[in-house]
């Protein structure tokens, strides 16, 4: 049995001051019993009244959830910013690699589709599952989860499950990176897809007197880079360094002197394989893929001094967070490995107690793993399991053989060129499809965001780099005038988390065993700094056993503690029950981490 550790500690004052009035109208209206006021904000912020919520403008759509139909109300593209960037109309990423036609220039990349379930017409205590649907860190045009006709598995679908409970879905887009603005200048870059998604809370917010469901009960959904998105957005709550980005943009309630009137702080983050930290992902990756030679054991180290070289840097890094695990280890270098194998183990005996038919191949014996992309026939592949020796009977690991384990992983899919997230612009990489392009101004293809990349850039002519500026990556960051590291920290939430900002309460961190994409230590870094943090209550993280690099794959799991969460809030229209305003720093009360192992003190 798993048990319930509590991490003691009381909420402490904010240092961040957001707004000119000390409570926003919509805090205090409710915490007088009052219904939120629909004109908060206006005195302030004039552009608010263009990003009024229509509820007579909508479309009537039904589906079917678990064989019984269901009525819907979709609001369709509602655009969230005031004075949104017009994109382009051919955008990159067409069928063969070719471009695609967009039809809503004017905002198709800053609005959202917004779904009522009948259950939910008349409800404004309704969770709202807000979920991102960018990848990679790229730009997420508009979509439509939810589709008339449709019939949805709540066990299997998270779109299903979310409208069954009752919950309103939004699917919301951001711009980021390979968006081509209308003046064909990069119009995504760093950090436009954070300050979109704190536009569209801000803009449920503005709203939410008037709209279905509750904005004190936002729950963010992301997989890769939209678990990277969500986690920054959760960490990040209220933080005035986004309010000059925000005010660019006409975001809900941000007054002509650039101060917020509303807040876009959120309740939950449900996190998938986050691609985040990416400042440091890169030396994060090489140590994981070099401290026991899996590159070279799997003829995957094309750029094996550059490998070295940037592995040597995780080691300061990691001392430098200052973490500690569950037992008050500190969570070092020489440390990770073994944090990394007990998570493992974790994973994989609660994956054998949940379910009597579950079982793990002996030492010896065969995995099969079923994988297969959108489009394409699953393939079937197996792989000799040589690394974990379980006793199923009793549901418990014997042993784990790391060096191998990582072998396995790297297996499944090729690992990732070196480096691994900020690769273009290397040794004459000009083609790579890492992260790069998240960074630099929009009139700038991209730009090195990484002090190794930086300083070995060798593409002349591309302004980034040594080669072209002349100065090494500490001496151009030095300037004041320079913004790439700016951008690296407003997209960070391990910046964020246990400062100033208000961190969403409640946390859901799901990371395949099998997933190469990212290390696993950045997931480990952000569960431990997390349980740090005072205002984190429910803390759910854990490697996920035999997934790879995807997400949703747990719905009822992952709903069962939505609707835990949300039920231990209680009535968001109660008097007292809002979560905190602006200068004030979460609840009173102890922090619950939930599902600690009694064996490791690792967290579920």
């Amino acid at each position: 049995m798993t048990r319930t550790h509590l991490l003691r500690g009381m909420a402490f004052a904010s240092s961040l001051v957001l707004t000119a009035v000390a409570v926003p109208a919509s805090v205090a209206a409710t915490a007088s019993g009052a219904a939120p006021s629909l004109s908060r904000g206006r005195a302030a912020d004039p552009q608010d009244a263009a990003l009024d919520f229509d509820s007579a403008a909508y479309t009537t759509i039904t589906v079917t959830v678990d064989g019984r139909p269901m009525d819907v109300r979709w609001y369709k593209e509602i655009c969230y910013a005031a004075e949104p960037v017009a994109a382009a109309a051919q955008q990159p990423g067409g069928p063969g690699g070719g471009s695609t036609t967009i039809p809503n220039t004017a905002c198709g990349y800053q609005s959202m589709n917004v779904f009522v379930p009948e259950s939910a017409f008349d409800d404004q205590r309704a969770p709202v599952y807000f979920a991102v649907n960018n990848s990679g860190w790229k730009a997420s045009y508009i979509r439509a989860s939810v589709t008339a006709g449709t019939s949805y598995n709540s066990s299997t679908s998270n779109v299903g499950a979310a409208l069954k409970a009752g919950y309103v879905f939004a699917d919301v887009a951001n711009r980021s990176r390979g968006l081509v603005g209308a003046n064909g200048t990069a119009a995504g870059k760093a950090p436009a897809a954070v300050v979109d998604a704190k536009a569209a809370v801000r803009y449920l917010r503005l709203n939410d007197a008037a709209m279905p469901g509750s904005a004190e009960r936002i729950v963010i959904n992301g997989t890769s880079g939209g678990g990277a998105l969500v986690s920054i957005l959760g960490a990040s709550g209220n933080s005035a360094e986004y309010a000059p980005y925000l005010a660019a943009i006409g975001a809900a309630g941000i007054d002509a002197k650039g101060r917020s009137t509303l807040r876009d702080d959120v309740f939950a983050v449900n996190a998938y394989c986050p691609i985040t930290n990416l400042g440091n992902a890169d030396a994060a990756y090489e140590w994981l893929y070099n401290v026991l030679d899996t590159r070279n054991r799997t003829g995957s180290n094309p750029s094996p001094q550059d490998a070295t070289a940037i592995a040597a840097r995780f080691a300061a890094y990691e001392k430098s967070l200052g973490l500690r695990n569950p037992d008050g280890t500190p969570l070092t270098a020489a440390t990770m490995l073994d944090t990394v194998k007990k998570e493992v183990v974790r994973s994989a005996e609660t994956y054998l107690k949940a379910d009597p038919a579950h079982t793990i191949p002996p030492l010896g014996g065969t995995f099969e793993i079923t994988s297969g992309g959108p489009g394409a026939p699953p393939t079937t592949r197996t792989y000799v399991n040589d690394w974990i020796d379980v006793d199923d009977a009793t549901g418990t690991v014997r042993s784990v053989d790391m060096a191998k384990y990582l072998v396995f992983v790297a297996t499944q899919a090729t690992l990732k060129t070196t480096p691994a997230f900020d690769a273009v612009g290397v040794d004459g990489n000009t083609t790579s499809g890492t992260e790069t392009d998240l960074f630099g101004p929009p009139t700038q293809k991209y730009m090195n965001y990484t002090e190794y990349s930086w300083n070995h850039n060798d593409v002349a002519g591309d302004g980034s780099g040594l080669d072209d500026t002349g100065l090494t990556w500490k001496q151009y960051t030095a300037k004041k005038t320079t913004t790439v590291d700016d951008q690296v920290h407003l997209i960070d939430p391990m910046d964020f988390v246990g400062t100033g900002a208000d961190t969403a309460p409640n946390w859901y961190v799901r990371h395949g065993t099998r997933d190469r994409d990212t290390a696993f230590s950045v997931s480990v870094n952000l569960d431990r700094a997390l349980a740090a943090d005072k205002q984190v209550k429910d803390l759910d993280y854990r490697l996920a056993w035999n997934q790879p690099h995807a997400g949703n794959y747990d719905v009822p799991e992952a709903m069962t503690w939505i609707a835990r969460v949300v039920r231990r809030a209680g009535d968001p229209l109660a008097p007292g029950s809002r979560l905190p305003a602006p200068g004030s720093r979460g609840e009173n009360g102890p922090v619950v981490v939930t599902g600690a192992h009694p064996a490791t003190g690792t967290r579920a």
